[in-house]
């Protein structure tokens, strides 16, 4: 995907079933459909068939340690937030096998596990600020000295058919963090989704020349003048209804001149460094890999997993871990996160999705713990 900058002024209008038709359209081009569904109780990104496989009717509520699905009472595809997964596994996966060797004649045979071919993934319904955090994977992953080729191999080709948020998150602050809800960059093709008295429908903008190839196949139109103003008016809601905010001004050095604030202890009391905040967050891509060899002594391979900063061992060298306490390890990842990644790649590792407010069992909010940081620092 080479995106463009989006021609507002070139916005085009398509209906329900045709959105449809959009998602056959791109699975009879080879793409592999990833978009929301529900399982277990909450929407998550799996692969989908088509439009049936859409969360129609439903929305989600948030809080800190908090998130259920509830009916909108109208037929939305798109009407609501986050949920917990990110498109981060979709690209960096959890499990990757680098290699593996087999004994033969009294030596043994290395079984390259290069990245195979994957058919190129069609990302449904990304919201800006994933499409942030799939930027600041792409710089440390994709565009740095050396690539990853597992998350090479799982990026390249990807169609993205982005979606502009009509409906904020109670732990949502991707305004703070200047990354929503608007999508501005990122996509072949970004839709609002219309749902009133005219009907359901869907206004969409071009970010790609391959996008605009795809939506010409469906016998659009250009969206009238009211139909921009509504797409309009409702991100610009949307931008209102944020259920966080963060002062981001000088954070990263505030948070470096405070490394020994009472705060870290305060929140260390609470942490349980269950490592869900890592595992939910569509920026941190911590691993570490492990040798394994069957009983027969025959067979070993090297996996890579991911890993949290969260873990006593992810820490650890020749001596021991050098983050030992809980406290150690909650001002690792937040002052990384807001601050050091900022020296490291030039941005912040924090998009303002909100989900490790969300999916923290004991609702540590990080929108909170830098207030109080902020609110009683030295002067």
């Amino acid at each position: 995907m080479e995106p463009t900058a989006p021609r507002t002024d070139d916005r085009r209008l398509i209906s329900r079933d045709q959105l449809a038709l959009l998602l056959d359209v791109l699975r009879d081009d080879g793409y592999r459909l990833v978009g929301p569904t529900v399982r277990d109780g909450a929407i998550v990104h799996d692969r989908i068939g088509g439009i049936a496989d859409l969360p129609e009717g439903l929305r989600e509520v948030q809080e800190a340690g908090r998130y259920r699905l509830e009916p909108r009472g109208d037929r939305a595809l798109f009407g609501y937030a986050v949920g917990p997964q990110s498109w981060k596994a979709s690209f960096f996966a959890p499990t990757v096998r680098l290699w593996r060797a087999r004994r033969r004649d009294g030596s043994f045979e290395v079984l390259s596990d290069a990245a195979r071919d994957e058919p190129p993934l069609a990302l449904i319904g990304a919201r800006s600020c994933d499409l942030h955090a799939i930027e600041i994977q792409d710089r440390t992953l994709l565009n740095g000295a050396v690539a990853n080729p597992s998350y090479a191999a799982r990026r390249r080709g990807t169609f993205v058919v982005a979606v502009h948020c009509g409906q904020a998150g109670g732990t949502c602050f991707c305004v703070s963090m200047a990354t929503g809800p608007r999508a501005t960059f990122g996509f072949d093709l970004a839709l609002t989704e219309l749902l009133d008295d005219a009907g359901h429908r869907f206004v969409v903008e071009i970010g790609t020349e391959a996008g605009r190839a795809a939506i010409a196949r469906l016998g659009d139109a250009a969206a009238p003048a009211e139909d921009r103003a509504r797409a309009d008016a409702i991100v610009a809601r949307t931008a209102t209804q944020m259920g966080r905010t963060m002062s981001t001004a000088g954070i990263k050095e505030l948070l470096h001149a405070n490394p020994d604030h009472p705060r870290w202890d305060d929140v260390a009391s609470r942490c349980l460094a269950c490592t869900n905040c890592t595992l939910v967050c569509p920026t941190c891509f911590c691993s570490t890999v492990a040798d394994t060899t069957d009983l027969t002594g025959e067979h070993a391979e090297r996996v890579q997993q991911w890993d949290s900063c969260f873990t006593m061992g992810h820490s650890h060298l020749h001596g021991g871990s050098v983050h030992t306490s809980f406290k150690a390890r909650y001002r690792q990842w937040l002052t990384h996160k807001l601050a050091s990644w900022i020296d490291q790649f030039g941005v912040s590792g924090c998009v303002g999705c909100g989900r490790c407010i969300t999916w923290c069992p004991a609702a540590i909010d990080i929108t909170e713990e830098v207030a109080a940081i902020r609110a009683t620092a030295p002067a």
